[in-house]
């Protein structure tokens, strides 16, 4: 997890981002030194993500923020997930950022636990995995609220494991050069996993001593037929088989079913569903 003062450095990037030249509406409307006391609410049922981010985002602009729900609890109308007081100016200007960001967090967070729900229920061990496909300066909150969710947050960026895709691949020349580039290279630290699109190509892919396939854009039949070519090659131990592309809630576990290891859905945090979340002052004092 990033550390507090990188968190509240990049939050007060979105508060700067809101503000523009300043919060005109509360300028014109809240006398100076004003206090106000409010609750963050939520209004629908879900799973929560971002208490951490939200409540330092509130002391970030010098209000004393106190959690009432933790991350990964079960939301329902009404549940109180914060109370936060100070200066009133303050916590109007930072409202919508804070709810945006909890918003979207727990939409994530929401739906990432039902595809593993519907995983788990079925009886399959599947590992739900978020892709790469977050939204811009999100993609650290995107992939935290798919951990709070249950699911695997995947790479968190290009640094994180060395992952050889069809444009690699094609500027190389083919998939057993590229390996061997890497394996010449890279630390002993770092995972390799290759995109596979071909049938064709996963044993040569398997055989070259990756850590990972990845299935691309693979119906459930082609996955099936993967995973027991690697078992006919005694090569199913050796490498974890990942699904990815046209997975969704409909089809996830004709996918499961077929024994892959891992299926990675770029909806989870593409088509995000934020979770309806307010915040409600409940008290006012005004200077005198």
């Amino acid at each position: 997890m990033l550390p507090k003062r990188v968190l509240e450095e990049r939050l007060r990037r979105f508060v700067e981002e809101d503000v523009g030249h300043g919060d005109v509406t509360t300028f014109y409307t809240v006398p100076h030194g004003t206090l106000a006391e409010a609750e963050v609410v939520a209004k629908e049922k879900g799973i929560l993500a971002g208490v951490e981010e939200a409540s330092i985002l509130a002391e970030a602009f010098g209000l004393q923020a106190k959690v009432l729900a933790k991350d990964d609890s079960e939301l329902r109308p009404k549940t109180r997930i914060m109370h936060v007081e100070g200066d009133a100016a303050a916590l109007l200007t930072i409202e919508r950022t804070l709810l945006n960001l909890l918003s979207r967090m727990s939409g994530i967070a929401t739906y990432t636990n039902l595809l593993v729900r519907k995983i788990r229920s079925a009886g399959y061990k599947t590992v739900v995995a978020a892709t790469r496909k977050t939204a811009l300066g999100l993609s650290y909150f995107d992939k935290k609220a798919v951990e709070i969710g249950g699911g695997d947050p995947h790479r968190w960026g290009l640094d994180d494991m060395i992952l050889i895709k069809d444009n690699h691949i094609a500027i190389s020349g083919d998939i057993k050069k590229a390996v061997k580039q890497v394996q010449e290279k890279a630390s002993f630290s770092k995972k390799i996993e290759v995109e596979v699109t071909d049938l064709g190509d996963v044993l040569e892919t398997a055989r070259a001593g990756v850590d990972i396939i990845m299935l691309d854009n693979f119906t459930p039949t082609q996955a099936q037929k993967v995973v027991d070519m690697l078992k006919a090659h005694k090569l199913r131990d050796k490498v974890l088989v990942e699904a990815s592309g046209r997975i969704n809630e409909q089809n996830l576990l004709q996918y499961a079913k077929t024994g892959v290891d891992i299926v990675s859905l770029g909806e989870i945090t593409q088509n995000v569903k934020a979770i309806d979340i307010s915040l409600e002052i409940t008290k006012v004092k005004k200077p005198t």
